[in-house]
């Protein structure tokens, strides 16, 4: 029998903590026993997911202290004792293990994290898939939006205008796209004073990212390629006017 520990709040009322006693299998994982307390002891318990097998990042939680998908988290693989269950930090919580997403977009707004295709023959030119460019943003570009980075973010924690750590890797796969034409744009948000400068490089985010990105390494990039362009140093390493 395995305990969970459960964070509960909703509009109107305190939060609490409460405690389910699961029986889990060899398998389970922590959002199949969730569904479980849900059906079986407290439907009022609410919590988001949608895929079930690590594809949708939805059901992102912190578990024993550490952001995880819930659907990925065996509950063999967290030791004995009680298992705490709470929502991601530095979202606003809706109701008990649900948080609302809607910071993570704004923060993904405000660095122009959507593609500006240039107009002329550049438009719909390829990045050939041996060029480091191509390495450079494949390295960063398969993040889902999960929002487990922006939760272990001491950062964002501390300055609400900081983008996060997945706005600034989603920033460092455009500024990297040659064919992007918002980049000057872009420029002027990173190198104000709550973005680049405000990250500390403590690596929280690379450590929890269910996709195996490095978000921390996109910041660093983001940072080198910062200094070539206010240097005038063009990608070739000669100077120019312009990065």
């Amino acid at each position: 029998m395995v305990t969970l520990r459960v964070f509960r709040w909703s509009p109107g009322a305190d939060e609490r903590w409460q405690e389910y006693a699961v029986e889990p299998g060899a398998d389970t994982t922590v959002l199949d026993a969730l569904v479980d307390v849900q059906r079986g002891q407290d439907p009022g318990l609410a919590f988001r997911y949608a895929c079930r097998v690590g594809m949708c990042g939805s059901c992102g939680m912190v578990v024993n202290g550490r952001e995880r998908w819930a659907c990925r988290t065996r509950l063999s693989t967290l030791g004995r004792g009680r298992i705490t269950v709470r929502p991601l930090y530095h979202f606003p919580v809706l109701r008990d293990l649900v948080v609302d997403m809607a910071p993570f977009t704004a923060r993904m707004r405000a660095v122009g994290a959507a593609f500006a295709p240039s107009d002329g023959e550049r438009r719909y030119a390829r990045i050939g898939s041996g060029s480091g460019e191509r390495q450079d943003i494949d390295a960063a570009i398969e993040c889902i939006g999960c929002g487990l980075c922006v939760s272990a973010c001491t950062m964002v924690a501390h300055n609400s205008r900081f983008p996060g750590p997945a706005a600034l890797n989603r920033a460092f796969t455009l500024q990297r796209d040659s064919r992007d034409a918002a980049q000057s744009e872009r420029w002027g948000v990173l190198l104000s004073d709550d973005a680049l400068a405000r990250c500390h490089g403590q690596g929280n985010c690379t450590d929890v990212c269910p996709m195996g990105l490095a978000p921390t390494r996109s910041i660093i990039r983001l940072r080198q390629m910062a200094t070539a362009r206010l240097l005038g140093v063009s990608r070739s390493g000669q100077r120019s006017v312009a990065f």
